[in-house]
């Protein structure tokens, strides 16, 4: 039962971890908001965001209180954790750094699974998609420095391999550092 439980949270709380990262990204990148993907993340999220954002203001056009919230879910996953073990004290300040900690290697997932997702669309898919096109507007802000750097060599272009390979060392070096995967 015990597995079974720790699945459930992690899963639950990850899901809408995830949610709530791409809320930020979409801002950050002005993506459309107009897109049938973006609204779902929008509607998803905004009953929680719309609230906070009347007590936590921007920082120019950055959107601190969705930041704040994903900070607050991955803290809530971690407490839910360890109420569920029934380990006893609650450490703030260590939920706090697992809290900041988990929310960066979730983009970091993030990141590398949409780079994965789009290179494979890039295969299959005719560019219709609205899907697409969000996928588009999120990953081209990594890219396209990348492409700056080194062009599509014969038609291929590497950027998103390259990419990945730096989101995977990232990943690895946290890893390394904070013994957290």
């Amino acid at each position: 039962m015990n597995d079974a439980s720790v699945f459930l949270v992690n899963t639950l709380f990850d899901l809408y971890l995830m949610v709530v990262i791409l809320r930020l990204w979409l801002q950050l990148v002005k993506a459309d908001f107009y897109n049938p993907a973006s609204q779902f993340i929008v509607k998803a999220t905004h009953p929680i965001v719309g609230p906070l954002r009347r007590v936590i203001p921007s920082i120019g056009n950055f959107d601190t209180a969705t930041l704040v919230l994903a900070i607050a879910v991955a803290a809530l996953k971690f407490v839910a954790l360890t109420l569920l073990f029934g380990s006893g004290m609650i450490n703030p300040v260590a939920i706090i750094i697992l809290a900041l900690i988990t929310v960066l290697k979730q983009a970091l997932s993030l990141m590398f699974w949409m780079l994965i997702i789009r290179a494979i669309l890039s295969w299959v898919s005719q560019g219709q998609n609205p899907i697409e096109y969000v996928l588009y507007q999120l990953t081209e802000p990594f890219l396209a420095p990348i492409r700056k750097v080194i062009p599509p060599i014969g038609g291929l272009d590497l950027s998103v391999l390259i990419a990945i390979i730096a989101l995977q060392f990232i990943q690895i070096l946290l890893q390394n550092t904070f013994g957290i995967y």
